[in-house]
Protein backbone atom coordinates (compact mmCIF):
# COMPACT_ATOMS: atom_id res chain seq x y z
CA UNK A 1 0.00 0.00 0.00
CA UNK A 2 1.16 3.54 -0.79
CA UNK A 3 2.68 5.29 2.25
CA UNK A 4 0.20 8.18 2.11
CA UNK A 5 -2.79 5.86 1.81
CA UNK A 6 -1.39 3.89 4.75
CA UNK A 7 -1.26 7.13 6.74
CA UNK A 8 -4.90 7.85 5.80
CA UNK A 9 -5.82 4.33 6.93
CA UNK A 10 -3.97 4.82 10.23
CA UNK A 11 -5.80 8.13 10.80
CA UNK A 12 -9.14 6.46 10.04
CA UNK A 13 -8.43 3.67 12.53
CA UNK A 14 -7.42 6.11 15.28
CA UNK A 15 -10.43 8.31 14.70
CA UNK A 16 -12.86 5.43 14.57
CA UNK A 17 -11.44 3.74 17.67
CA UNK A 18 -11.54 6.98 19.66
CA UNK A 19 -15.18 7.60 18.70
CA UNK A 20 -14.51 10.68 16.56
CA UNK A 21 -16.44 9.35 13.58
CA UNK A 22 -16.71 6.81 10.81
CA UNK A 23 -13.97 4.73 9.19
CA UNK A 24 -12.55 7.52 7.08
CA UNK A 25 -9.12 9.14 6.92
CA UNK A 26 -7.47 11.63 4.60
CA UNK A 27 -4.01 13.03 3.94
CA UNK A 28 -3.06 16.14 1.95
CA UNK A 29 0.37 15.96 0.30
CA UNK A 30 2.39 18.55 -1.62
CA UNK A 31 5.66 17.80 -3.37
CA UNK A 32 5.95 14.51 -1.51
CA UNK A 33 5.50 16.15 1.91
CA UNK A 34 2.54 15.53 4.19
CA UNK A 35 0.78 18.84 4.81
CA UNK A 36 -2.11 17.52 6.92
CA UNK A 37 -3.80 14.39 8.15
CA UNK A 38 -7.30 13.88 9.47
CA UNK A 39 -9.96 11.41 10.38
CA UNK A 40 -13.70 11.80 10.23
CA UNK A 41 -14.79 13.99 13.19
CA UNK A 42 -18.56 14.10 12.69
CA UNK A 43 -19.39 12.40 16.00
CA UNK A 44 -16.75 14.32 17.97
CA UNK A 45 -17.88 17.74 16.77
CA UNK A 46 -21.57 17.10 15.99
CA UNK A 47 -20.75 18.63 12.62
CA UNK A 48 -22.05 16.74 9.57
CA UNK A 49 -19.43 18.50 7.41
CA UNK A 50 -16.47 17.23 9.47
CA UNK A 51 -15.57 14.51 6.99
CA UNK A 52 -11.91 13.48 6.89
CA UNK A 53 -11.29 15.20 3.56
CA UNK A 54 -12.86 18.47 4.74
CA UNK A 55 -10.89 18.44 8.00
CA UNK A 56 -7.67 17.63 6.13
CA UNK A 57 -8.31 20.46 3.66
CA UNK A 58 -9.01 22.93 6.49
CA UNK A 59 -5.79 21.94 8.25
CA UNK A 60 -3.76 22.11 5.04
CA UNK A 61 -5.10 25.60 4.33
CA UNK A 62 -4.12 26.71 7.83
CA UNK A 63 -0.66 25.21 7.46
CA UNK A 64 -0.07 26.80 4.06
CA UNK A 65 -1.88 30.06 4.95
CA UNK A 66 -3.91 29.83 1.76
CA UNK A 67 -7.31 28.66 0.56
CA UNK A 68 -5.63 27.58 -2.68
CA UNK A 69 -4.13 24.10 -2.46
CA UNK A 70 -2.87 24.02 -6.06
CA UNK A 71 -0.17 21.38 -6.36
CA UNK A 72 -1.57 19.27 -3.52
CA UNK A 73 -2.89 15.74 -3.75
CA UNK A 74 -5.36 14.13 -1.39
CA UNK A 75 -5.43 10.50 -0.31
CA UNK A 76 -8.65 9.19 1.24
CA UNK A 77 -9.75 5.83 2.54
CA UNK A 78 -13.14 6.27 0.85
CA UNK A 79 -14.35 7.78 -2.40
CA UNK A 80 -15.10 11.42 -1.61
CA UNK A 81 -18.78 12.20 -1.14
CA UNK A 82 -20.23 15.03 -3.24
CA UNK A 83 -19.57 17.57 -0.44
CA UNK A 84 -15.94 16.52 -0.11
CA UNK A 85 -15.50 16.34 -3.86
CA UNK A 86 -16.79 19.91 -4.13
CA UNK A 87 -14.39 21.07 -1.39
CA UNK A 88 -11.53 19.36 -3.22
CA UNK A 89 -12.46 21.20 -6.41
CA UNK A 90 -12.80 24.56 -4.58
CA UNK A 91 -9.36 24.00 -3.02
CA UNK A 92 -7.86 23.45 -6.51
CA UNK A 93 -6.65 19.95 -5.70
CA UNK A 94 -6.40 18.13 -9.02
CA UNK A 95 -5.58 14.56 -7.94
CA UNK A 96 -7.49 12.32 -5.54
CA UNK A 97 -6.53 8.78 -4.63
CA UNK A 98 -9.11 6.73 -2.73
CA UNK A 99 -9.35 3.14 -1.57
CA UNK A 100 -12.99 2.06 -1.37
CA UNK A 101 -15.81 3.23 -3.63
CA UNK A 102 -19.00 4.88 -2.37
CA UNK A 103 -21.03 1.71 -2.94
CA UNK A 104 -18.82 -0.06 -0.36
CA UNK A 105 -19.66 2.62 2.23
CA UNK A 106 -23.33 2.27 1.33
CA UNK A 107 -23.21 -1.42 2.30
CA UNK A 108 -22.66 -0.40 5.93
CA UNK A 109 -25.19 2.45 5.89
CA UNK A 110 -23.41 5.55 4.56
CA UNK A 111 -25.47 7.61 2.09
CA UNK A 112 -22.89 8.85 -0.42
CA UNK A 113 -24.31 6.76 -3.26
CA UNK A 114 -27.80 8.11 -2.59
CA UNK A 115 -26.53 11.68 -2.98
CA UNK A 116 -24.79 10.77 -6.24
CA UNK A 117 -28.07 9.24 -7.48
CA UNK A 118 -29.87 12.47 -6.56
CA UNK A 119 -27.35 14.55 -8.49
CA UNK A 120 -27.85 12.30 -11.52
CA UNK A 121 -31.62 12.84 -11.06
CA UNK A 122 -32.18 9.11 -10.55
CA UNK A 123 -33.97 9.74 -7.25
CA UNK A 124 -35.16 12.75 -5.28
CA UNK A 125 -34.01 13.26 -1.70
CA UNK A 126 -34.78 16.96 -1.20
CA UNK A 127 -36.79 19.85 -2.55
CA UNK A 128 -34.73 22.59 -4.23
CA UNK A 129 -36.45 25.74 -5.49
CA UNK A 130 -35.10 29.09 -6.64
CA UNK A 131 -36.84 32.16 -5.22
CA UNK A 132 -36.88 35.84 -6.22
CA UNK A 133 -33.26 36.97 -6.34
CA UNK A 134 -33.35 40.61 -7.46
CA UNK A 135 -31.96 42.06 -4.20
CA UNK A 136 -29.39 39.31 -3.91
CA UNK A 137 -28.17 40.07 -7.43
CA UNK A 138 -27.34 43.56 -6.16
CA UNK A 139 -25.17 41.98 -3.48
CA UNK A 140 -23.28 40.00 -6.11
CA UNK A 141 -22.84 43.10 -8.26
CA UNK A 142 -21.51 45.07 -5.26
CA UNK A 143 -18.97 42.34 -4.57
CA UNK A 144 -17.86 42.40 -8.19
CA UNK A 145 -17.44 46.19 -8.05
CA UNK A 146 -15.24 45.88 -4.96
CA UNK A 147 -12.75 44.06 -7.13
CA UNK A 148 -12.44 41.31 -4.52
CA UNK A 149 -10.82 37.99 -5.26
CA UNK A 150 -13.04 35.37 -6.89
CA UNK A 151 -12.32 31.89 -5.56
Amino acid sequence: MNQFMQLALDEAKKGMQSGKGGPFGAVVVKDGTVISTASNEVLLTNDPTAHAEIVAIRRACQTLHSFDLTGCTIYATGEPCPMCLSAIVWANIKTVYFALAANEAEKIGFRDSMIYRHLRQEETILHLEQMDAEEVMGLYEAYEKQGSYIY
